[in-house]
């Protein structure tokens, strides 16, 4: 109840009061065990005595026993020596008054501002206080800068090295559920629970929703139009892979769900022992394993049993070896190996290298060259042709030509004979002639 401003000292404890949040009888108190503190350390130990402090005026008076023991000019005395203890008293007791208030806000999500970084460790500046975020409530592939604002998850108040620290967290399972309730009114409501959550912070997470009203449908609700709900949560968490299952009362369908995106899997669980034997397709085997077992992993935390899956041929390392070996025959098969390509190699190199010794033989000046001396170059090396047919179309190319060939030399020989015989049948006949007419 804040004090009627008549005086110079009411009107200044009410604004100390406004301006940290305090009530008057909690700065009173301070200052009293100040006027103690000064009376100490000038006149010792104050036994039995009770200090009246007037919360108008601002009049200090000091008895015991009824009787003033106030002594001269101690006003003006206690003022100087209680200013750091009255700080002292109110910065604590203004510390006091905001634990108090963010105890209330444990569990919950708040706003804030990186301050500083004190090598592994975090400050935020939450408005009215400080929260710390020690590395292990850090997300493991975000990386924080000074000024960043974020939403941060109130984990707790507990006592560190300089008194008591508010603890938030950017890992928490309960962020992701936070952000869900501002994003999907369903949830806000009641009408969408979440059911469980498996998370590993940074990278990918899973949660599992459930109905509580008929014509809902949870998974829906989470995702929003075109996926904008849960695309606002990404976003916040820093691009991290949200999956959201449909929560199921029989555990078989539920770790089933739990595996998505692997399809056609078959579940044998033991209720006791709390464990699944999960068979997979070879070719759906990678996916419900997921990238370094992060997707059976997360499965197993969201559904509480202990998953082990296998595929249809055997153990994943042997669905492995058995689909590499497969690769390795289809190389094969297509000639694309490891031998076949270093066999090659060499061929290639000394072609190159013939084909080097040719240009520098052909680019050789006639000035430094004894012109008696000159070699005919040697040919240039015929590269294996790798097609067998286009071979033997050039030879049946060439075979054919040369039979053209020689029957167009045939031909011209037949052709001249027949002409020299024309020539000579005249003359043989006019030779007769003559003789006949002698």
């Amino acid at each position: 109840m804040a004090i009627q401003a008549r005086t110079e000292f009411a009107s200044a404890l009410n604004q100390v009061c406004s301006e940290r949040g305090l009530e008057p009888e909690v700065v009173i108190e301070s200052i009293k065990q100040a006027i103690l503190a000064a009376y100490r350390k000038d006149y010792g130990e104050p036994e039995g005595i009770d200090i009246d402090l007037d919360p108008n005026s601002g009049e200090v008076k000091l008895t015991k026993n009824k009787k003033n023991m106030t002594p001269p000019g101690f006003g003006r005395i206690a003022a100087q020596t209680a200013k750091q203890v009255i700080l002292q008293r109110i910065r604590e007791a203004e510390k006091t008054a905001i634990l108090s208030e963010y105890s209330s806000k444990i569990s919950t999500i708040v706003s804030g501002v990186v301050q500083r970084m004190s090598g592994p460790v975090i400050t935020v500046n939450l408005g009215k206080a400080e929260g710390v975020m020690p590395p292990q409530e850090q997300a493991r592939n975000e990386k924080y800068y000074v000024n960043q604002r974020a939403k941060f998850f109130v984990v707790g108040i507990k006592e560190g090295t300089r008194g008591e620290e508010i603890i938030v967290s950017r890992s928490a399972n309960g962020l992701l559920e936070g952000l869900f309730r501002q994003e999907v009114p369903e949830i806000a409501s009641g009408a969408v629970e979440v059911k469980a959550i498996a998370r590993e912070a940074g990278s990918r997470s899973k949660i599992a929703v459930a109905s509580n009203q008929m014509g809902v449908d949870p998974v829906g609700s989470c995702v929003g139009q075109k996926g904008v709900r849960v695309q606002a949560v990404i976003n916040e968490l820093g691009d991290e892979k949200i999956d959201v299952i449909a929560y199921q009362a029989d555990p078989v369908e539920f770790i089933k769900s739990a595996l998505s995106p692997a399809k056609d899997i078959s579940v044998a669980i033991n209720e006791e022992e709390k464990t699944a034997e999960v068979t997979a397709p070879d070719d759906q085997l990678s996916l419900a394993i997921g990238k370094e077992g992060q997707n059976v992993r997360l499965a197993a935390r969201l559904t509480g049993y202990r998953i082990d899956i296998r595929g249809k041929s055997g153990t994943p390392r042997e669905v492995e070896a058995k689909e590499k070996a497969a690769q390795d025959e289809a190389k094969r098969a297509l000639g694309v190996t490891e031998e076949g390509t270093s066999e090659a190699k060499p061929q290639d190199q000394s072609a190159q290298k013939k084909n080097d010794d040719t240009a520098k033989q052909s680019t050789a000046k006639s000035d430094d060259v004894d012109p008696e001396k000159i070699t005919p170059p040697a040919q240039d090396a015929e590269f294996p042709v790798a097609d067998t047919e286009e071979k033997n179309e050039e030879e049946e190319a060439e075979m054919i030509a040369s039979v053209i060939e020689e029957k167009k030399e045939t031909t011209e020989e037949v052709d001249l004979k027949e002409d020299k015989d024309n020539e000579n049948t005249p003359e043989e006949k006019n030779t007769g002639d003559d003789s006949s007419s002698k």
